[in-house]
């Protein structure tokens, strides 16, 4: 290292100790919270922690959230639930596949929004552990039970891009498809575009990796970021499902139906197939057949499900 300059760049968080502080784990929670915000604010940065800035209290319940996380994955705390994918081509509606959504139960038993748990996982980089989770739960349920499977259409599973950027995620995925010997053509991932993808290329060959064994993939919310045609155009998907943003309010703002015409012109362009989400309303869904496209999710052609109703 003699002849090596080395730069080092330092990011700390303070908490002062008073005769009032609570717990050591608090005081532990609110320094872990304070160097999370310290290195969000870049290089030789000092966060002095208050109990009255929130920011530092919404780092302060994400850190609160690392143990309950590991305890909702050990103990089996989360459920999975299904939204249908309706082909909207024709006046027979078909299921296409179903989307897997995951729901949370509290230490009472209780079904909660699983909002605040995945935003807390992304935080402390632990979605591969819950995609894990989702993955070997879905591919069980689809192999124990497969009249019942026929009915969903097969699984549309969501993939975060800290599983993509994963090394060795994608043979997670194939070794599982080969152990249990789950039809993989019932599979499709999705990948958000705002899912923090690091390098096109490594996506590209993982989707081509696992659509080798017959699934597919879809490129979720499209529209809703910066990147979203370089992400259409590097990334080999079957599916394009438009950001319910510009959906759900169509029937009255022209500027979103001219947006959901024109993703649907250049996906179909592309051979991409269109789903629509957040499809609310029969007027809606007559628009988005007119204009063309291919499926639609929504309260309007049908609400999640507990899996372990089908």
């Amino acid at each position: 290292m003699a002849d090596k300059t080395v730069s080092i760049a330092f990011s700390a968080g303070l908490v002062p100790v008073k005769r009032d502080s609570k717990t050591v784990t608090a005081l532990l929670q609110a320094a872990e919270a304070s160097c999370r915000v310290a290195r969000g604010k870049g290089k030789n940065y000092v966060q002095l922690y208050h109990s009255d800035d929130m920011e530092l209290s919404r780092h302060t319940q994400i850190t609160k959230w690392a143990a309950r996380i590991d305890e909702a994955l050990d103990e089996d705390r989360l459920a999975l639930r299904l939204q249908p994918i309706v082909c909207i081509a024709d006046d027979v509606r078909h299921v296409q596949h179903s989307e897997v959504l995951l729901s949370l139960r509290d230490e009472q038993g209780e079904f909660t929004s699983p909002a605040d748990f995945i935003v807390a996982a992304e935080q402390l980089r632990r979605m591969p552990a819950v995609d894990r989770w989702v993955i070997e739960h879905a591919f069980r349920w689809m192999v124990d039970n497969p009249d019942k499977l026929a009915a969903t259409g097969g699984f549309a599973i969501n993939l975060s891009g800290a599983s993509m950027n994963e090394e060795g995620f994608a043979d997670f995925i194939l070794a599982q498809a080969r152990k249990l010997q789950v039809p993989m053509d019932k599979v499709c991932f999705e990948v958000t575009e705002t899912a923090g993808i690091a390098n096109l290329s490594d996506a590209s060959e993982f989707i081509l990796a696992v659509k080798a064994v017959g699934s597919t993939f879809a490129l979720d919310d499209f529209g809703s970021g910066l990147s979203s045609y370089a992400y259409l155009k590097n990334l080999p998907v079957d599916f394009l499902k438009i950001d319910g943003v510009f959906v759900k309010d169509m029937h009255e703002n022209p500027y979103d139906y001219a947006i959901v015409k024109s993703i649907t012109e250049i996906g179909h362009f592309m051979g991409k197939k269109i789903i629509a989400e957040y499809v609310e309303s029969d007027v809606i869904l007559g628009m988005l057949r007119a204009i063309g496209v291919d499926y639609a999710q929504g309260y309007a052609t049908g609400r999640p499900r507990p899996l372990a109703e089908f």
